[in-house]
């Protein structure tokens, strides 16, 4: 099965859950062929349950079963562990074939499969942002940026990385096969970026969810902490998930145009259109924590309106200047906590709407958005978790896409959320109001 000569010990089976992070076992190599064929077994309440292990979804169905099928195409050995190779799994209901329907993966394959009866095939192209922490000593203080020098941006070599943790991550994740692209530090103290080269969707999205679990995984075999987390500190700006989408058809970008006076197709404007008109529900999906919305905010670099506009990156959507096989949308709302699967299915869903309908794509927005002045720079985007999570559940065209019971599993354990966060006394509250009242 595996045409590496490493000594190989164990194969990790790995799935997304909900939330993005990645659950699994790790088999012994010895027992791989049989677990190949037959599957891991899983509580599916898995699907269901919060980050700090509370059951949200699935005791009413008494805690039942789901499957683990590997994946043997996602099958490579991993760089940064000495004998340990990785698979993906796609979720089964036990005793059928049938789709789990909360697997994540599985709603990118729907979407796929919805744009593949209108003829196209989407490429993707995902920028995910992250930080790298100290982890918290014993007293259980929270981690804290290793790197604190500004104007970092854009930089690299031992001054940006002097641990080099990022520069070998990128070397192993190319070896690996993610087909990454460039690596830098970011404009923030310790925030980092590893560009993954665009590809098939379902392909994209699994080299996103590779990306997130192998970053936190080698910063944690080299003493760190990485967070995609959004919004870490409050003194620097927050990490973003952007994902650049074209669409391929009979061998060409479909998002090209020559004959255009801007050189793109209808087929661009009705797509950005789609994503504009879901906008408040992908919030719910883009946006997926409390800590999200305090990101979005003006002067961010992050949108903070349901608009569109030529090369603007102040904007939700932007068009790159790019034409031909470049051709592309950028969306840019994307918050780093945000699960990849569910990002790209969510955008591609809402895309294939306006492809469906011909939606018809407002005026572009030229300028900053945070400095609009008079000009209508469009709706204001969602700017909180439970508004986001309203408008999901709202939006019958994008829960039926996606799965209704994923949604609504979505909705629960979100909702389960925002209730532990009202109840919990924050230090800002303490900071505030102990001494003084």
């Amino acid at each position: 099965m595996f045409d590496d000569d490493r000594p190989l010990t164990t194969v990790r089976v790995l799935f997304s859950d909900l939330h993005g992070v990645a659950r699994g076992k790790d088999v012994p190599a010895a027992q791989f062929d049989r677990v190949a064929k037959s599957g891991l077994r899983f509580c599916a309440a898995v699907m269901g349950t919060d980050l700090r292990h509370n059951p949200v979804v699935g005791g009413e169905a008494g805690y039942p079963d789901m499957r683990a099928i590997p994946d043997l195409t996602t099958l490579a050995h991993l760089p940064w562990e000495p004998g340990v190779a990785a698979c993906l799994a796609d979720l089964r209901r036990p005793g059928t074939d049938d789709p789990e329907p909360t697997d994540p993966r599985a709603a990118v394959r729907r979407a796929v499969a919805e744009l593949d009866a209108l003829g196209f095939a989407a490429v993707v192209g995902p920028e995910l942002e992250f930080y790298l922490c100290r982890a918290g000593e014993t007293d259980g203080t929270r981690p804290t940026r290793f790197l604190d020098r500004l104007s970092m941006v854009y930089t690299v070599g031992p001054q940006a990385d002097p641990d080099g943790i990022v520069r070998r991550l990128s070397e192993h994740l190319s070896r690996f096969g993610l087909d990454t692209v460039a690596a830098n530090h970011e404009f923030c103290n310790s925030q980092y970026e590893i560009n993954l080269r665009e590809g098939p969707a379902l392909a994209a999205a699994d080299r996103a969810f590779w990306l997130k679990t192998a970053v936190k995984d080698v910063a944690a075999l080299n003493g760190r902490v990485a967070t995609f987390m959004g919004k870490p500190f409050n003194d620097q700006s927050g990490s973003g998930f952007h994902l650049h989408v074209s669409l391929q058809r009979d061998g060409r970008n479909a998002f090209d145009d020559p004959g255009d006076p801007d050189g793109v197709s209808p087929a661009l404007r009705s797509f950005a259109a789609g994503v504009l008109r879901h906008a408040p529900a992908l919030m719910a999906l883009l946006n997926p924590t409390i800590n999200a919305y305090r990101r979005l905010v003006p002067d961010s670099l992050a949108p903070t309106h349901a608009n569109w506009g030529w090369d603007n990156r102040t904007t939700m959507v932007r068009v790159p200047p790019e034409r031909g096989r470049g051709a592309r949308l950028e969306v840019r709302v994307g918050d780093g906590s945000a699960n990849p699967y569910l990002a790209v299915a969510a955008i591609l869903s809402a895309g294939v709407h306006g492809l469906q309908e011909a939606l018809a794509l407002p005026a572009a927005f030229a300028g900053d958005v945070a400095a609009a002045g008079d000009a209508e720079p469009g709706l204001p985007l969602v700017r909180s978790l439970p508004a986001a999570l309203d408008a999901l559940e709202a939006d019958d065209v994008l829960r039926a896409r996606l799965a209704p019971e994923l949604v609504d599993t979505f909705l629960a354990l979100k909702r389960h959320e925002i209730v532990r966060h009202r109840e919990w006394v924050s230090d800002w509250e303490v900071d505030e109001y102990l001494r003084h009242l």
